[in-house]
């Protein structure tokens, strides 16, 4: 678990997206995969994290892996 922070470049100001519980150990609501955090990123710069990708040991990858979504709710 890890907290960040986004200003800029299509993300909505002053918002808060996501909690964790009253103790601060775990997800409280609207959990983001580091592969949404990075799909999010990817698509604020324009790039389609679905089509990027590198061969490694002859096999294609993606930053973002078979998973990753872009996190609407937070963009502008």
């Amino acid at each position: 678990m890890f907290s960040s922070w986004l200003a800029g470049g299509g993300v909505k100001g002053g918002i808060v997206h996501g909690s964790s519980d009253e103790f601060g150990i775990a997800v409280g609501e609207d959990r983001v995969h580091v592969h949404d955090f990075h799909a999010t990123i990817l698509h604020l710069l324009g790039l389609d994290h679905e089509r990027l990708t590198f061969r490694h040991n002859g096999r294609d990858y993606r930053l973002t892996d078979v998973e990753g979504n872009v996190v609407r709710e937070i963009l502008a």
